[in-house]
């Protein structure tokens, strides 16, 4: 019993945290029905602009690309010449900072990151938030179930991150043991998936 009822709640909450995009004419229907849930989980800032593209044409860098709320980390991917790489076959999981995540780091720190001297540590940072394999909301809902609460992911960078899911959403905790929370999950592109977080991680 016991069992089923943990299955049940983490369905819910990464059910709670997926959303997929919507067009322009959704968008104030959707908040007005988020708004008056009493179900959704709280949440500690509003949510992502919703990444953009086509599913069978659009890789992960596209679907950034076509974000208003990720140009930082755009910017980033960029200056650390990642871009062939994330637009290559994966597939990838990425979670995706938003430009309030990037802001809300000690002033200076991106600027500093963005400089050309300073491109292995920016590097290291962006594929700490790369998983290999495309792991849908799913697909970490069967991980967490099998791991009694939390499943340890691996990055491109060679670190761990640690997901949870509970009745208040999905979380993601770093090395350092920063907690950033799911906003979106499962923004599907060609060569993996996207879900995006209120903070930046950090090796």
């Amino acid at each position: 019993m016991k069992t089923s009822l943990l299955a049940i709640a983490l369905l819910s909450a990464l059910a709670l945290a997926a959303c997929s995009p919507s067009t322009d004419t959704d968008t104030a229907a959707d908040t007005t029905a988020m708004t008056d849930d009493a179900t959704m989980p709280p949440v500690t800032e509003p949510a992502a602009e919703p990444l953009v593209g086509d599913a069978a044409s659009g890789d992960v860098v596209d679907n950034a690309i076509n974000s208003p709320d990720h140009t930082t980390l755009v910017a980033a991917i960029k200056a650390a010449d990642l871009v062939d790489t994330l637009k290559g076959a994966g597939p990838f999981t990425v979670f995706a900072p938003t430009n309030a995540a990037f802001d809300a780091l000690p002033s200076g720190t991106v600027d500093t990151l963005l400089q050309p001297e300073n491109k292995g540590d920016l590097t290291q940072i962006l594929t700490y938030h790369v998983v290999p394999g495309s792991l849908d909301a799913a697909t970490l809902t069967e991980q967490i179930q099998a791991g009694n609460g939390s499943t340890t992911l691996t990055t491109v960078e060679g670190g761990t991150l640690t997901v949870k899911a509970d009745a208040n959403g999905v979380t993601v905790t770093d090395a350092k043991g920063n907690v950033a929370n799911v906003t979106t999950a499962d923004l599907m592109a060609s060569n993996g998936v996207i879900h995006v977080v209120d903070k930046v991680l950090m090796p």
